[in-house]
């Protein structure tokens, strides 16, 4: 590593710790020449991954606008910013780990439906409303449909839901017994 000030090659290492939540090792060093400090920081080299596109187009993986479409679908449903980095991430991470470095980008979309499907159903169906180009109210009732069937029932929720006719009888007979 060459001091910026002076370019000469021998430095020392002052001080080494984690940046970037891990994902970076940053240095203070300092110049054997001129004494001057500055700071350099380690990263892991990705081999850049190409997204091919339905139109075939070929472009570069851009973490960025996946998140910005992430967030999109996520908008007002009280899902933290940190989750949906945490969903950029392990995306990401999952392609990197892929021999092949080229991907279609409906299996990237499809691998975001699958994060969404367990985070928040709304998001789920706006995002795949997109993805998947629906066309109709058909689309989104057999994705619907689909999001019902293989959904868990919540370990918290009643065993059934009230009617409407239903709830508005409970609260009566609720209240008659106040």
């Amino acid at each position: 590593m060459r001091c910026p000030f002076c370019q000469f090659p021998d430095n020392r290492v002052l001080e080494s710790r984690s940046a970037e939540s891990g994902h970076s090792v940053r240095r203070r060093r300092e110049c054997l020449r001129c004494s001057r400090r500055f700071t350099t920081y380690e990263r892991i080299e990705f081999v850049p991954v190409v997204v091919l596109k339905k139109s075939g187009e070929r472009e570069s993986f851009d973490r960025s606008k996946l998140l910005q479409g992430i967030v999109a679908a996520c908008e007002k449903t009280g899902v933290a910013p940190a989750k949906l980095e945490s969903i950029v991430d392990e995306i990401e991470a999952e392609l990197q780990q892929r021999s092949v470095r080229e991907v279609a980008s409906s299996e990237i979309g499809e691998l975001v439906l699958q994060h969404l499907q367990a985070l928040n159903e709304v998001a789920y169906i706006r995002f795949a409303s997109i993805h998947r180009q629906f066309k109709g109210i058909r689309d989104f009732v057999e994705t619907l449909n689909h999001l019902q069937n293989t959904a868990e029932p919540a370990a918290d929720a009643a065993p059934e839901a009230y009617a409407p006719a239903d709830r508005a009888a409970a609260e009566t007979a609720s209240m008659s017994h106040s």
